[in-house]
Order: C-alpha cells, then sequence, then structure tokens
C-alpha cells in the first residue's frame, strides 16, 4: 500500500507534530506532504530523515518568517499535491491539509486538531486580538476569512473519514461542515512526566500566557482567597496584566518561564492543576493527570472529555472567578486519589492513540474491500 502523510506547515515541534510523530510511527514508509518546511535543524530529528514535499510557497518572498501572512493562497497551495499515487491518504489539519484532493481509489483519513478556528466562530476574538475591528485592514480581512470559511466548508466534504481530537472539536465540526467524526483524543508523552503521590499545599498554573487562556481570571480568584497558595509558570504577552491580577498578594507566586524539568516537578507536587481555558484538549491538563495531581478546570471544550468529576477533578460551570473560587471550595472538601488521576491519563497515551486510529483505519479499508496496512 502506497500512503502519503499531509501535514499543515513545518516551524516548530508542538502539538500537532507529536501527532504528525505518531503518524510516522504507524506509517514508516508513508511520505510526507507540507505546504511549507521551515523547522529549525535542532527540532528535525522526530521526521527521521524525511524531505518533505513541499508547496510553491515554500519559494514566495520571505516566506521562511512570514508564511502565515500567505494563507490566502494554501487552499491553492495544498490543492496542488498530486497524491493520484496513493492508496492512503493521511491528513493532519488545523486549517488546510484536509483540502487536498483525492480520487475514488484513495481512502483519505483525516485527522482533524480543528476547522478553521479564525474564519468560524473564533473570527470575532481573531479580529479583536489583532486590533482589526474597524478600517480598511479589518474589511480585507473580513472578506478573506469570509471566502477562507466558504473554501473550509467545501473542502471538509473530500476526507471519506474524519477523527476529531475531542468531543469539544467533534461538535465543532458537525456545526462548520455538518459532517459526522469519530473521536480519537491526540497522543501524550506520559513517559515524561512520572507519577508522583505525594503532594504540596500549592495549586498550580502552567500555561503561555495568551487571553484566551484566562491566567488572569485565576489571579484575581486566588487574589480573592488569601489563605490558598498559587503557583503561576509561564510567559507571554499577557505577564503584565496578570501580574495586575495578581497585585501585591502574598499567596500568589509568578515564577515567570520554567525549564521543563522545574516543570515537572511543579505539576508532580501540586494540590491541583487549574485551567481556565476553553481549549480543543488540553495536553497539559494530561500531563498533570499522569503525575497524579487532580484538575480543577473550566468545564468547556476538552476539559469535558479529560476530567473525571469527584474521581480525578472538578469542572466549573463559568469562567468567573466566583465559580471558580466555588469550585476550589468543593474540591477542599474531596479526597482524590493520585492513582485514579495516573490511571485516566492512561487513556491517553501516545499507544492508545495510535491504537485507536489504526482500528479507525483499519474499519475504513474493509468497508471499501481494502487491505489494512
Amino acid at each position: 500500500m502506497k500512503i502519503a502523510i499531509v501535514h499543515e506547515w513545518l516551524d516548530s515541534y508542538a502539538g500537532s507534530e507529536r501527532v504528525l510523530e505518531q503518524l510516522f510511527a504507524l506509517f514508516p514508509q508513508a511520505d510526507l506532504f507540507a505546504v511549507c518546511d521551515f523547522l529549525p535543524d535542532g527540532e528535525r530529528a522526530f521526521l527521521g530523515g524525511r524531505i518533505p514535499r513541499t508547496s510553491f510557497i515554500q519559494r514566495l518572498p520571505r516566506a521562511r518568517k512570514w508564511f502565515r501572512y500567505y494563507l490566502g493562497l494554501m487552499p491553492l497551495a495544498v490543492e496542488q499535491f498530486d497524491l493520484s499515487g496513493y492508496d492512503l491518504v493521511v491528513s493532519s489539519s488545523h486549517a488546510v491539509a484536509k483540502g487536498v484532493l483525492t480520487g475514488p481509489g484513495t481512502l483519505h483519513v483525516s485527522y482533524v486538531h480543528s476547522p478553521m478556528r479564525y474564519a468560524w466562530d473564533l473570527q470575532h476574538q481573531y479580529l479583536r486580538q489583532a486590533r482589526m475591528e474597524a478600517g480598511l485592514k479589518g474589511a480585507l480581512t473580513r472578506w478573506l476569512l469570509s471566502r477562507m470559511r466558504a473554501w473550509d466548508f467545501a473542502s471538509g466534504a473530500r476526507p471519506d473519514v474524519i477523527a476529531a481530537n475531542s468531543a469539544w472539536i467533534a461538535e465543532r465540526i458537525r456545526k462548520s461542515w455538518r459532517r459526522d467524526s469519530v473521536v480519537v483524543h491526540p497522543p501524550v508523552d506520559l513517559d515524561g512526566f512520572p507519577f508522583q503521590a505525594a503532594k504540596g499545599e500549592a495549586y498550580v498554573v502552567a500555561s503561555r500566557m495568551v487571553p484566551y487562556k484566562r491566567i488572569d481570571l485565576i489571579a484575581q480568584a486566588f487574589r480573592q482567597m488569601p489563605d490558598r497558595r498559587l503557583i503561576i509558570a509561564g510567559d507571554g504577552p499577557e505577564m503584565a496584566r496578570v501580574r495586575e491580577a495578581a497585585g501585591d498578594s502574598k499567596n500568589i507566586e509568578i515564577r515567570g518561564r520554567v525549564a521543563q524539568a522545574d516543570l515537572v516537578a511543579l505539576l508532580a507536587a501540586a494540590k491541583a492543576f487549574v485551567f481556565a481555558a476553553e481549549e480543543d484538549f488540553g495536553i497539559g491538563m494530561v500531563e498533570a493527570q499522569a503525575c497524579g495531581t487532580p484538575l480543577i478546570a473550566y468545564g468547556r471544550g476538552g476539559a469535558t472529555d479529560i476530567v473525571q468529576p469527584g474521581v480525578t477533578g472538578l469542572l466549573f460551570p463559568h469562567q468567573t472567578t466566583e465559580s471558580l473560587i466555588a469550585t476550589v471550595t468543593q474540591f477542599e472538601t474531596l479526597t482524590i486519589a493520585p492513582e485514579a488521576c495516573r490511571a485516566n491519563a492512561e487513556r491517553f497515551s501516545r499507544e492508545a492513540f495510535r491504537a485507536r486510529l489504526r482500528a479507525l483505519i483499519a474499519e475504513a479499508c474493509a468497508a471499501r474491500g481494502m487491505e489494512a496496512p
């Protein structure tokens, strides 16, 4: 069987690249296609020496730094890949990869991290954060996003089978594309987050400081709970706002960016890991659970797939300080077993991801009378 893997773009080793790495483990013989490839040399090891076949965007002016500004050309770029000789195409998509063109003799399975977020329900948030709600630039961006939304809907019909990375994304796919999908949770490297039964007294937040993560909300809540200690790890454009939210509270410690070993130690010793974002999935929550650490998370998005309320943590229903404070108070009346948290994390291991995706592809192959790879 001749297999192709289609990835969006390669510029860093992050969440979607961890999925790509597991696709290589499933299909080591597969060819790799990507809109562009600007991975630094120090992050290329997971490619295993593969040289991706890239699109014309690779050669456009200043593409190395500004390739995202060519978003409007990416649908055209991904449609130029000639996949006519392949039996199986597996795309890993959060923007355009699922839009590749395949013929009736090719099975196309798409692993979808999300429909194009900035073209659908997050459009207004994107424009607000980019300060393009008004003016000529804003009008042109709205026009482009409208075009991208139409293409995203049309190309959503192209995969034969869609795997969604969470129930939240499955619902977004249904809403945006009117397609059913099968939930296959993304792979998490549990080995890097060893189990620890002994817990400390501090609650922990570890995250990039960007607006939707709502670290400021967590700081505001713990400012009103001076008898409860909070440690915040991470950095980003929202740092000033987070510091303002924390004020001069003696119970809140902001450490900024920390080394990986220090992050693991923080998660392992935390009384609970606090998460206030509406996230597509939320790998950080699984990493905390792998350490045996309970979760207190906002009850929308991928957190609803991860948290087992009352067993491995709690969900707070509203993205407000009052809701978070009430949930922290409730959490302290519970006894959460660290062993239950670790067992929960095992559902999201790399091995579990490969097994679920392999089974999904085998079922799709059988339905078409094809031999599974």
